[in-house]
């Protein structure tokens, strides 16, 4: 029997049963949805997270404070004081693979404007300290390298500090603002960056010579971090290499001595973070696929009922003509049919539930095509696979029993 016959007596058939039919893709609409769904957010997130690295600076190398205590205790940042000036200096020195560097010293505390407060955190840096992080001064000037070396009480604002301190519009420009007891004079407003990947708000800053912070603020000649940034981004390695062993010159350090700091390049963040994000993307997808598993043994289990109540038919046809391989085919289609019918839905509905999580929740997605090429692929295989036996049963069975069967 052709193809086209049996496709045309496959429809006929789940037409005779369209509620049953439509139970039965059940499962493999709310999985195939799913899956789409989940990869559509875990894909969205990557890119999402990759796009922000990439702002900050591709090629940006962070240093910062480590220890490895002899009882295991391992700590790093505040905790530890082991990056000076010094270490700064020799990396411009002998670093040439690094283009730019900036110390970090930061502090929280209360930003205050007359009667406005606000908490929030300063960071004291050089004027390198924007270019490296990307960032740049919407209004007003960057402090210079001569305000770095004098130590001036000059300031940055990000717009949240700006909408907290300055609630009624009011120019900051020129504007004298207190952190703690320490008066700054504010000479730029940063532009702003919103929110980060990781829920941070990158506008809630104040900026100023990183002297003025050590001097003023923490009276202390330690840096929490010291940020640079490559040559390029392929030069990140070697720049990694160089700021290894300078620092490790610097810190006299013995050969058998382990390192009292450690170095992060956005590379490495990145991989990690897209490490992590598609582990969880493959644990989602895998538990909505269990979604598909059930809707498959559903179709199995109609396809057995649908066998049992078409015996006497299966056996008419049986007596008139039919080979054993068109019964085979006509249930597999019938099976392929309501998978893959299902699945068209499921898609429909995944790309629907991918949109609304983005407009409703702001979260990040991609549709991608092969999320869709694989939700068809798998629909096409749940029918094969779960459609084959009910298929063989009918194929085998004995007309003579089939058209006395009641």
């Amino acid at each position: 029997m052709k193809i086209i016959n049996l496709i045309r007596l496959a429809i006929k058939a789940l037409q005779r049963n369209k509620l049953r039919a439509l139970l039965t893709m059940l499962g493999i609409i709310i999985g195939v949805a799913s899956v789409i769904t989940m990869m559509s957010i875990g894909e969205g997130s990557k890119q999402s997270i990759n796009a922000s690295l990439s702002s900050m600076g591709s090629n940006m190398i962070t240093i910062m404070p480590y220890s490895n205590e002899p009882g295991g205790a391992r700590m790093m940042g505040s905790s530890i004081q082991s990056l000076t000036i010094l270490d700064v200096n020799a990396l411009k020195k002998d670093a040439p693979h690094i283009a730019k560097i900036s110390p970090l010293a930061s502090s929280s505390g209360q930003s205050i404007n007359g009667a406005s407060n606000w908490p929030t955190t300063i960071q004291g840096v050089s004027p390198e300290y924007l270019d490296i992080r990307k960032l740049t001064v919407k209004e007003g000037i960057i402090f210079s390298d001569q305000d770095v070396k004098s130590s001036a009480k000059v300031c940055l604002l990000g717009k949240t500090v700006v909408d907290n301190l300055f609630p009624n519009g009011q120019d900051p420009l020129g504007k004298i603002i207190r952190f703690g007891k320490i008066p700054f004079q504010v000479i730029g407003v940063l532009t702003p960056k919103g929110q980060s990947n990781f829920g941070q708000d990158q506008d809630d800053i104040i900026i100023a010579p990183y002297t003025t912070v050590q001097k003023r603020v923490l009276s202390s000649i330690y840096f929490g971090q010291i940020y640079a940034s490559a040559t390029t981004e392929s030069a990140s390695d070697a720049a990694v290499d160089e700021a290894t062993s300078t620092l490790r010159e610097t810190h006299r350090l013995r050969t058998d001595e382990e390192n009292d700091f450690q170095i992060r390049t956005q590379a490495e963040l990145m991989t990690m973070l897209n490490s992590t994000s598609s582990m969880m993307t493959a644990l989602l997808t895998a538990v909505a696929s269990i979604s598909l598993v059930i809707g498959g043994i559903g179709i199995m289990n109609i396809m057995y009922v649908s066998v049992t109540e078409r015996t006497r038919e299966i056996g008419l046809r049986m007596a008139i003509g039919a080979r054993g391989i068109d019964i085979l085919f006509q249930f597999l289609i019938e099976a392929i049919m309501i998978s893959i019918t299902g699945g068209v839905i499921g898609v429909a509905l995944g790309i629907s539930s991918s949109l609304i999580v983005s407009s409703l929740l702001h979260w990040p997605t991609v549709i991608s095509e092969s999320s869709i090429v694989i939700s068809f692929l798998v629909c096409a295989f749940t029918g094969i696979f779960f459609g084959y036996y009910p298929a063989v049963k009918a194929s085998k069975l004995d007309p003579i029993e089939a058209l006395r069967y009641e």
